[in-house]
């Protein structure tokens, strides 16, 4: 399987888990869960698909594990803008983008050569 695609594909499922714990950090925003689950699904797509195209580029773990981390975070950040809940949302985002671009480094298939 190509890395971005595995990207893609963890990093959706991991968003529907990231989307989830918002029933724990904000039970209150229990009506509101389908679409913060969807939000957080498209989120970690974006992501997987940004790491795994950094992913077929490279062969270095620490900078798969910096830029999941770093696009995780932004990604979330950028959904926080306006909003009461910056590391309710930031922290699960960035643990998901750090998840994935360890994940793809590690298991995903060989990097792309001569490209």
């Amino acid at each position: 399987m190509k890395k971005p695609v595995f990207a893609m594909l963890l990093g959706g499922i991991l968003g529907i888990f990231d989307g989830l714990t918002a029933l724990i950090s904000a039970p209150q925003e229990a009506p509101n869960i389908v679409g913060i689950v969807i939000g957080s699904t498209v989120k970690g797509v974006i992501a997987g698909l940004i790491i795994g195209l950094v992913a077929q580029r490279t062969q270095s773990l620490a900078i798969g594990i910096v830029v999941g981390l770093a696009v995780g975070a932004g990604l979330a950040a950028l959904i926080t803008i306006g909003g009461p809940y910056f590391w309710e949302i930031v922290l699960p985002g960035a643990a998901v983008g750090l998840i994935v671009g360890y994940a793809t480094f590690k298991y995903a298939g060989p990097v792309r050569q001569g490209a």
